[in-house]
């Protein structure tokens, strides 16, 4: 009988038989339709189960999962070390592990205007792998490329700037979905708009994802169990999503409702933490159940045009970060202090969250001193707002606002009987939310109810 081994935090899904009827698990999709994903080993179906991370399972020859058991648990147990052992340690780990990885590849490096795809920059210039840099940034939006640009120049790395077209998403809805199998909503993978851009470069991908979440406090220092609970549901339930889960949990006519079935969900699996740090706790819960099913489903996106390599899901660096103190990962601090000691020169480049500030002044982002900057910002975006040219910050901005977008969603929601999975009045509800109530509030249900709705047209399977 087959063992399959699952990383601490995976990189892809691998799902297993289970002994359930084949029907939709429609207390999952609601927590799906909140959240944007499947929580634990949820999918769409009852007779199919996500492996869990960090876990053996063992499988019968027809692909049935017959057990499952943790071979790691995530714990906190910082030792006793100055902040220095933990920067020199930190520095060999991660230049390691980037090195293990790519070898003598040919390196495809995203570049944001944050700190993690900075922290990579850093290791991968200290390296004789050629390096093809890009950043992409929406149109009509901030230059993300700008910050992207300055810090391949000083690492010696090529450049390439891609910009996020609106409504690119319409003509690759079916390739997306056949890509992630809709286990994420489509309008977080603007990857997707330059897949083909993708396919051209060679080499592999060196991604900086869950490096903000393992390299910063996970929760406030004092932060009580009780509060980390309602944090957590916080962070997990999108706006309007507990009312869309809501209205499909009424819909479907289930047990119960909605957000008690969720708060009982998230209670259980949260329990199974054996952390008293609150703050680490936090972190183990996220990389538990958020990046496997939410970060890594959007990774096969870049898995497509080439082979992909994590530095920060490493083992290894999930296993070191547990022994580390809280305070030394508080602020991003060792990211912050190895960029500093080993390159100064990207330093002292715009750190895009604390924008114009870079990694030596940030601490100034506040009050008065913030204020010409957020002044001459704010005219920029009026002007531009007034010519007709709105300021884009989110990727569903660039998919449902204008006309064109407009009447391929509507096509998109309402040409296809989707009933009995959904009803047409619900679809109405929520895209008349979006158009006259509150954009913003509705754009996380348009989003999964467009993705629901290719889902099951894709499937052409309903079983009642």
């Amino acid at each position: 009988m087959p063992t399959i081994k699952t990383p601490i935090i995976p990189i892809h899904q691998t799902f297993a038989k289970a002994n359930a009827p084949h029907e939709l698990d429609k207390k999952a999709i609601c927590i799906f339709a909140a959240t944007g994903f499947f929580l634990d080993t949820d999918t769409y179906w009852k007779d199919k189960k996500v492996l869990p991370a960090a876990s053996e399972n063992i499988l019968d020859d027809n692909g049935f999962l017959i057990e499952s058991k943790p071979w790691f648990q995530w714990h906190y147990s910082p030792r006793d070390i100055s902040f220095e052992t933990a920067l020199e340690e930190f520095t060999s780990l991660f230049e390691q592990i980037i090195s293990e990885q790519l070898e003598d590849s040919k390196v495809i490096l995203p570049l944001s205007g944050g700190l993690d795809s900075r922290t990579q920059a850093v290791a991968l210039s200290k390296m004789k792998n050629p390096v093809t840099s890009y950043s992409y940034s929406f149109k009509g939006g901030f230059s993300e490329s700008g910050i992207g640009k300055k810090i391949a120049k000083v690492c010696g790395f090529d450049f390439k700037e891609f910009t996020i077209e609106s409504g690119y998403l319409w003509p690759k809805l079916e390739e997306l979905a056949s890509i992630n199998q809709c286990y994420s909503d489509f309008t977080h993978p603007r990857q997707m708009a330059v897949l083909d851009e993708f396919k051209k470069l060679e080499g592999t991908f060196s991604l900086g994802h869950w490096g903000d979440v393992l390299f910063d406090r996970g929760a406030p220092e004092g932060t009580t169990e009780s509060e980390l609970l309602e944090t957590i549901l916080k962070k997990v339930v999108k706006k309007g999503g507990m009312e869309l889960a809501t209205a499909l949990w009424q819909e479907w006519e289930l047990e119960g409702d909605f957000e008690s079935y969720l708060r009982e969900r998230i209670v259980d699996l949260h329990a199974t933490i054996k952390i008293e740090n609150t703050s680490a706790k936090l972190r183990a819960f996220k990389s538990l159940y958020w990046a496997p099913r939410w970060t890594s489903v959007n990774l096969s996106v870049f898995d497509v045009a080439h082979p992909i390599s994590l530095p920060y899901y490493d083992d290894r660096m999930c296993e070191f970060i547990c022994t580390i103190p809280e305070e030394y990962l508080a602020a991003r601090k060792l990211q912050l202090e190895y960029i500093k000691q080993q390159s100064p020169e990207l330093a002292k480049i715009t750190w895009q969250d604390h924008r114009p500030f870079n990694l030596y002044n940030f601490q100034n982002n506040k009050y008065p001193n913030n204020l010409p900057y957020r002044i001459g910002n704010k005219l920029k975006r009026t002007v531009k707002e007034k010519m007709g040219k709105p300021y884009i910050q989110r990727n569903w901005e660039l998919q449902f606002l204008g006309m064109e977008n407009d009447e391929k969603l509507q096509q998109r929601l309402f040409s296809e009987n989707l009933h009995p999975f959904i009803s047409k009045p619900l679809l109405a509800r929520f895209y008349n939310n979006f158009k006259t109530v509150d954009a913003v509030k509705y754009s996380h249900p348009l989003s999964m109810l467009l993705t629901l709705s290719v889902w099951y047209c894709c499937t052409k399977v309903y079983d009642e």
